[in-house]
C-alpha cells in the first residue's frame, strides 16, 4: 500500500506539537520536512533544531528533504537531529556520490531528489547507494502548486531503472486524490502531501482519500 508523508510546510506552525501528534493519530506513515535555505529555492523554512523537536514528539520516520546549496556541509546537522531519511537534490551536489556516501556513513537512509527538468539518467551510477528517489512534480520552493503531468513518465522510467533494487519512489508536489492515483499507477511508493492533508482538520479522512 502507498505510504503518505504529510509535509509540515502546510501545518499550523503556532501549533506544531499538536499537528505532529494529530498526523500520527490520523495514520501518516512518515513526516516530511522541507528544509529550504533561501538560496537554492526562494524560501526559508526549517533548521536542525525543528527536526530535533519533531523527533521528540513522534516515532514516525522523519523524511528530511534538503532544498539547499552545498547540502554536504549540513548532513551531520540533520542526521544528529534525528532524520531517518535525508534527501539531497542531484542538481545541488557537486559530488553526488560522495554526498550519498556521507549520509550512509552517518547511519541515515539516503535519498536523491530530481527537479522537473532533471533527467533520471543522473541516477544511473549511484543507484546502489540510494534508498529513495524523490520526484519533484512541481518546481521546488512553495506549497500549493499544480502537478506537472510529464513527471508521470519520469516516475515510470525510474521504476524501470531501479529494477529489483530495494529503492522507494517518492513524489512531491500537487498531490491530491486524482494525481495520487496516477502517481501510484506509474510506480510511486510514497506520496508527499501538504495542502491536501491540511485542507481540513479531519486529517485521517484526507490521508485515507489519498491512499
Amino acid at each position: 500500500m502507498v505510504k503518505i508523508a504529510p509535509s509540515i510546510l502546510s501545518a499550523d506552525f503556532s501549533n506544531l506539537k499538536n499537528e505532529i501528534i494529530a498526523l500520527e493519530k490520523a495514520g501518516a506513515d512518515m513526516i516530511h520536512i522541507d528544509v529550504m535555505d533561501g538560496h537554492y529555492v526562494p524560501n526559508l523554512t526549517f533548521g536542525p533544531e525543528i527536526v530535533r523537536v519533531i523527533r521528540s514528539l513522534t516515532n514516525l520516520p522523519l523524511d528530511v528533504h534538503l532544498m539547499v546549496e552545498k547540502p554536504e556541509t549540513m548532513i551531520h546537522w540533520f542526521t544528529q537531529a534525528g532524520a531517518d531519511i535525508l534527501t539531497v537534490h542531484a542538481e545541488a551536489c557537486k559530488h553526488l556520490d560522495a554526498t550519498l556516501n556521507s549520509i550512509k556513513e552517518q547511519g541515515c537512509k539516503a535519498g536523491v531528489s530530481l527537479n522537473p527538468a532533471t533527467s533520471e539518467n543522473v541516477l544511473t551510477y549511484v543507484l546502489d547507494k540510494v534508498d529513495q528517489v524523490l520526484v519533484m512534480s512541481v518546481n521546488p520552493g512553495f506549497g500549493g502548486q499544480v502537478f506537472i503531468p510529464e513527471q508521470l513518465q519520469k516516475i515510470a522510467r525510474i521504476k524501470s531503472l531501479i529494477g529489483n533494487r530495494n529503492i522507494q519512489i517518492e513524489v512531491d508536489g500537487g498531490i491530491n486524490p486524482l494525481t495520487a492515483a496516477e502517481c501510484v499507477a506509474a510506480g510511486a511508493d510514497i506520496l508527499v502531501a501538504g495542502t491536501s492533508v491540511f485542507a481540513s482538520k479531519d486529517y485521517r479522512k484526507n490521508i485515507d482519500a489519498l491512499r
